[in-house]
């Protein structure tokens, strides 16, 4: 995931959010704008997408908010613990 921009990091989030447009490349299945916010606590990411309503053909955002998940400030602490070497085999096969 890229990293924010300086604009998203000093940004106040709680209870508000920011929508930036996004780079959709070459699929266009991807949001029109990201951002992210803050709720209660918890960090979303916010995607937006352009749709046009059927009825009235009038213009507006559908959004969908995802929860991100951060690890615990425990294993954030701690570093990783080494991989443990596989114990020497007492039966060589040769």
């Amino acid at each position: 995931m890229a990293q924010p921009t300086a604009d998203q990091q000093t940004f106040q989030n709680e209870l508000r959010g920011a929508l930036f447009r996004n780079d959709k490349g070459d699929n266009p299945a991807r949001p029109d704008y990201r951002g992210r916010c803050t709720i209660g606590g918890t960090e979303y990411r916010i995607s937006a997408w352009l749709r046009k309503a059927q009825a009235t053909g009038m213009t507006f955002m559908s959004l969908a908010f995802t929860a991100v998940e951060q690890a615990p400030p425990d294993a954030q602490a701690q570093p990783a613990a080494p991989a443990q070497a596989a114990p020497p085999a007492d039966d060589v096969p040769f």
